[in-house]
């Protein structure tokens, strides 16, 4: 594995990709273009778009992040329309 931005690890391969682990600690890595929800109910919980559940070790805000950090990554916050700023200044 290599270094990313801020110190974060990068896994060589698909850009598609966030690494997660399970509640007994084994790695995966999950397609975060299909996420739907994340939810802490109180261990975090993903729903995907197929209507799968995934719970992990990460917290909610830690998801939160390597996805936002992935989009940027693959520039879907690009817009900023799609970021909740009103000018594109």
């Amino acid at each position: 594995m290599r270094e990313g931005r801020a110190g974060s690890r990068v896994r060589p391969g698909p850009i598609s990709m966030i690494e997660l682990s399970r509640l007994n600690g084994k790695a995966f890595t999950l397609n975060a273009l299909y996420i739907e929800t994340v939810e802490s109910f109180p261990d975090t919980t993903i729903t995907l778009t197929t209507g799968t559940k995934v719970i992990v070790l990460q917290s909610e805000d830690e998801v939160r992040q390597k996805v936002t950090t992935f989009y940027k990554n693959i520039q879907i916050l690009s817009n900023p329309h799609l970021r909740g700023e009103e000018d594109e200044e």
